[in-house]
């Protein structure tokens, strides 16, 4: 079945995983994100959120469960439609060997100039694309050897802007960067995630405070759910992984 047309709502039920049996990863994960929302998974290395972030593009498949895209089982989607409104950026992100124009239309390859011009505007990557010597014709080597970090990731966002996905896949993409580069970079995140539904692996819990719904996963479970107030309000593992972030600090 092909999904032409894409609200963008996402939702697992009864989502259970194993890379290799007898060792569960998802054990039971259910969730909706509605379309135009932000959720946002949090917890501790190998509670399950690159798997959760995997299944909805079907990297991998569900052990039991089901990942739906508006209502459609993506088993039952062909991979091309459903790829095709989905847009990650990753905290490592993907560049190939090649010119900077090559790698941006990636993203969209019948794109037009203006477009990929737009893009980058939206991405805050143009100004640093024109001070390059080539230009959009600048080669980035393999993996995007000549760029900086905050470069790999904005160019990774106008990929993204020019996919114009209806779903938002993020894997927390400010890391290591200097304040103005994460500024920057902030700033167009939140440009992008107005047009659709957005998922986001958090590592700083400070970064998803204002996501409509935050997820804490524990061992393949999902521990609690709920919004930031209501979550500090709780006292459990959200809370605790915040105050040992922030030193308590609401």
């Amino acid at each position: 079945r092909v999904l032409a047309e894409c609200r963008g709502e996402v939702e697992f039920d009864d989502v259970h995983f194993s890379y290799n049996p007898g060792h569960p990863v998802l054990r039971g994960v259910t969730f909706r994100a509605g379309a135009g929302q932000r959720v946002a998974l949090v917890g501790h290395s190998g509670s399950g959120k690159s798997t959760i972030i995997s299944l909805v593009p079907r990297f991998w498949d569900v052990a039991s469960g089901a990942v739906r895209v508006d209502g459609h089982d993506v088993r039952e989607l062909t991979t091309a439609s459903l790829r095709g409104k989905i847009a990650m950026v990753l905290q490592d992100p993907i560049h190939f060997s090649g010119t900077i124009r090559d790698n941006i239309l990636y993203g969209r390859p019948e794109a037009s100039d203006e477009q990929v011009l737009e893009a980058c505007r939206q991405a805050n990557a143009l100004d640093f694309i024109k001070a390059l010597p080539g230009g959009f014709e600048t080669e980035v080597g393999e993996r995007g050897t000549f760029l900086s970090g905050g470069q790999k990731q904005r160019l990774t966002i106008a990929r993204a802007f020019l996919r114009d996905p209806r779903i938002l896949i993020l894997d927390e993409a400010t890391s290591a960067l200097d304040a103005e580069t994460e500024r920057l970079i902030t700033e167009s995140l939140d440009r992008l995630m107005a047009n659709g539904t957005t998922i986001i692996i958090a590592h700083r819990v400070s970064t998803v405070v204002n996501a409509d719904k935050i997820l804490v996963l524990h061992q393949g479970l999902i521990s609690e759910s709920g919004t930031h107030a209501e979550l500090m309000e709780r006292g459990g593992l959200y809370r605790g992984l915040y105050t040992k972030q922030h030193g308590g600090d609401k």
